[in-house]
């Protein structure tokens, strides 16, 4: 099984395991129990051990009392992790809390620093110990490590939590399965956060995607992300845009990462696109991905053994590489067909002057005038 429409998912499931509803055999999700939302209330988790943990309470009392039913204690319940402060992920938790006599000795709550301060006050009203992560952290709960993303974008708060022995992540509301969420503007949501966002979860090991809203997905979550990677982008550049001029106006933007997003796209169809390959190597340059910018620069050379530009890119490449030999090569195959060139003659010079030529490096007089401008500019900054 790689996903459970959801509304088989609401007849079959009322808080059963992961592992029972994925068909997956890892202890993390033989211990994790789910439970769907309804138009109002986020989807809820519960890791049980030697205490209960949930991953968003959600907005339905219902579905704690369901819980209940299933053995689960309130007061089994120690820590509590908000994705972020939406009401229908939050507000469930007060229906917890009425359950406690003392819920400052007896229940800890996670969220992001930039949580909502009304929420962070009544919480701390009714005796809550709060707990703010930025991001980076570790939290174990019940027994699993899980890993802290902020993930901004639809909210500034947000957070995903990341299982990497199950490559399983819980997702909140950047990552829905066949659907997309708003950036909410009144709660920080900004599109190029977003981007950073799905960018950070796409280098991670990611299988099973337990959202916020509607279905499961396993074995198939990486697919998800990218998928929501790609409608983000498909916004920035509009839906009838072709991937090579939507590479072209990301690039504009600064959005490198997603300009080669794009060429790829493009490639995928057309394997040879020579547009797309020339864009894309020299994109993967100004993102340092130097080795995969050679192996673009080789496909392009294997199109046209003698051109001028896949010389000096594949030069630049391997210059980033440390193969400041293996550079001058390049260049020198690029001056022959435009022995004027003034990047190429810097970029020459500076792979001389590494390998430590340097007399030939000053040979080069525009690279001795810029390496001239450089250290003047350089002592001019540390002087007093």
């Amino acid at each position: 099984m790689i996903g459970l429409d959801p509304t088989d998912m609401a007849a079959e499931s009322s808080w059963d395991f992961l592992a029972d509803l994925l068909n997956l055999p890892y202890p993390f999700l033989a211990q994790t129990r789910f439970m769907l939302g309804y138009d109002f209330s986020s989807n809820s988790y519960a890791i049980t051990g030697k205490y209960v943990s949930i991953i968003d309470p959600g907005n339905d009392y219902t579905a704690f009392m369901e819980l209940f039913r299933r053995g689960v204690n309130p007061t089994d319940i120690k820590k509590i992790v908000l994705t972020h402060g939406h009401v229908d992920h939050v507000m469930g938790m007060f229906e917890l809390l009425r359950r406690y006599d003392n819920p400052g000795q007896n229940l800890e709550i996670f969220l992001h620093e930039a949580g909502p301060q009304e929420f962070k006050e009544l919480a701390g009203q009714i005796g809550c110990r709060l707990t703010e992560v930025k991001g980076g952290e570790t939290l174990n709960l019940s027994g699993f490590d899980l890993e802290v993303i902020h993930t901004p974008g639809h909210t500034l708060d947000g957070i995903c939590l990341y299982h990497a022995p199950s490559r399983s992540i819980f997702t909140g509301d950047t990552v829905l399965p066949h659907a997309m969420a708003e950036m909410d503007q009144a709660a920080g949501g900004r599109l190029d956060h977003y981007l950073y966002s799905l960018r950070t979860l796409l280098k991670r090991d990611i299988d099973n995607v337990l959202p916020g809203h509607g279905a499961l997905v396993g074995r198939i979550g990486r697919g998800i992300v990218m998928d929501t990677f790609e409608g983000l982008i498909k916004k920035v550049v509009g839906l009838e845009t072709p991937w090579l001029a939507g590479a072209t106006k990301l690039a504009q933007q600064g959005l490198m990462e997603e300009a080669v997003f794009c060429c790829n796209k493009k490639l995928v169809t057309s394997p040879e696109n020579f547009a797309a390959l020339e864009m894309k190597a020299f994109l993967l340059i100004d993102l340092g991905r130097n080795a995969e910018a050679v192996e673009s620069f080789d496909k392009i050379l294997a199109q046209k053994p003698e051109h001028f530009y896949a010389f000096l890119g594949k030069g630049s490449a391997l210059m980033g590489l440390g193969d400041y030999k293996g550079s001058l090569a390049y260049f020198d195959r690029a001056l022959a067909i435009d022995p004027r060139h003034q990047e190429t003659l810097i970029n020459k010079g500076m792979a001389l002057y590494l390998c430590g030529r340097f007399d030939e490096a000053m040979d080069i007089e525009v690279f001795q005038r810029e390496f001239t401008s450089r250290f003047k500019q350089e002592l001019q900054g540390k002087t007093p």
